[in-house]
């Protein structure tokens, strides 16, 4: 339902719509959701149906500039429900939740809207034929899509949903369209690594440029898997095999068309002991929001922040992050202490008692973790940890620890950093 909450001041429907107001249709259109008012509000001029609380109708004349957003809050963000995931995935990271996580994390979202909008990786299997149709004829792109296999018998086992099949036929539809897509493998060994993985990125290769990228991640496996489908972690000598297969596949891209095409998550190299490549390998990191080349990412800004004036304070203070980077930020501080041999730093490795200990990447930390590891400990005047830690843009950890009651805990002020090297230096040396 489009609902107007609110209209920005000083926009195009400013005094012209109000709130309470519902926005039926723009220039003949029926507005449904997000995707219908973002699409056919783009023109420069617009007639827009409004139905009033009372439910009388009116037109609305509108001219703006072409992409000009018209101001309109509505009371939902998509101006409808979330569309819920139908699979019931045999790696699903929700199905291993423990008790006490956020109530929002509970919640197994698939919806298109939210893949182009927001960047959501989408399994396509709830889509209907209309929606299909829809992505196609308003040319939505990109779409974010969980593609792990594309043998549609083993998509089918994977995903336990008769509709993971259908994969190739949608996406090939997608591509005749024109539409961008960026896709993630999920490998779980024994199930779609191997011959299997091959299957899938020869397929995925065939249907390049409207598959602009492709990840390939290790499967997450925590301790709370009673009842669940046997799966085996990710070791060292396993992500050594997929990180060499798709790699020798990247390289072969990369000679053929000129881009690597299939890039290898961050953890992949830190669960097999190997150095984060170069920043040429992640090309402009088209995966990076999923983990792919974030490390480097930093790393570069934070080099390049460097060069730059750093200030020689020896005051203590202390830095806290996942047992997978640990190594990653000793690097780092290293650089640091290179450039200001007075810097005065204590880093600490969080074991994940909370997921268990297979997990070890620092946004799956949780605060009782940081606070029953940290108590007692050297922290000095502050405590920085990585802001991927805490629910994004808020102050609660995964366990609904607030930052407050964190600070509380340990006696220090808790400083949150973002993934950008640039922020890090500033946080070290307290620019």
């Amino acid at each position: 339902m489009a609902v107007v909450k609110s209209v920005g001041r000083k926009s195009p429907a400013y005094n012209k719509i109000v709130s309470g107001d519902r926005l039926v249709s723009i220039n003949g259109n029926v507005i449904e959701d997000v995707l219908d008012y973002k699409y056919y509000s783009y023109d420069p001029e617009l007639m827009l149906e409004i139905e009033a609380p009372d439910g009388t109708r009116a037109s609305v004349a509108i001219k703006k500039r072409e992409g000009e957003d018209l101001g309109l809050e509505f009371e939902s963000y998509l101006m409808d429900k979330a569309r819920s995931c139908s699979n019931r995935c045999v790696f699903c990271f929700i199905d291993q939740l423990p008790p006490g996580v956020r109530e929002t994390l509970l919640f197994k979202d698939d919806d298109a809207r939210l893949s182009f909008l927001m960047g959501n990786y989408i399994t396509l299997t709830n889509l209907t034929n209309r929606e299909i149709e829809r992505i196609i004829r308003l040319r939505i792109s990109p779409v974010n899509i969980s593609v792990h296999t594309t043998n549609p018998e083993l998509r089918v086992k994977m995903l336990r949903n008769s509709r993971g099949g259908e994969i190739m036929d949608i996406m090939r539809s997608f591509g005749a369209a024109g539409i961008s897509m960026n896709c993630q493998i999920v490998c779980c060994p024994g199930l779609n690594d191997g011959e299997e993985l091959k299957r899938s990125l020869t397929d995925l290769r065939a249907l390049y440029p409207a598959v602009s990228s492709v990840s390939v991640v290790p499967v997450g496996i925590t301790r709370h898997r009673e009842g669940l489908y046997p799966l085996e972690p990710v070791g060292p000598e396993k992500a050594a095999e997929i990180l060499d297969f798709t790699d020798s596949f990247g390289e072969k891209c990369l000679r053929e068309t000129g881009t690597r095409l299939f890039y290898c998550a961050d953890e992949l190299f830190l669960k097999a002991g190997r150095e984060i490549p170069p920043e040429e390998y992640y090309e402009d990191y088209p995966q990076i929001e999923n983990g792919v080349g974030m490390m480097r990412s930093l790393e570069e800004e934070f080099r390049a922040a460097l060069e730059g004036a750093c200030g020689a304070s020896d005051e203590p203070f202390s830095m806290a992050t996942g047992c997978a980077a640990f190594h990653f930020i000793e690097k780092l501080l290293g650089l640091a202490r290179a450039k200001c041999s007075g810097l005065n730093v204590k880093i600490y490795a969080i074991k994940n008692g909370f997921f268990g200990e297979t997990v070890d990447v620092a946004g799956l930390v949780s605060g009782n973790d940081l606070v029953s590891q940290l108590k007692g400990k050297e922290l000095g005047r502050r405590l920085l940890i990585p802001a991927s830690m805490l629910r994004h843009g808020g102050d609660v950890f995964l366990d609904d620890l607030t930052l407050s009651a964190a600070e509380k805990a340990l006696g220090v002020p808790i400083i949150t950093v973002p993934n950008d090297g640039f922020e890090l230096k500033k946080a070290i040396f307290d620019d």
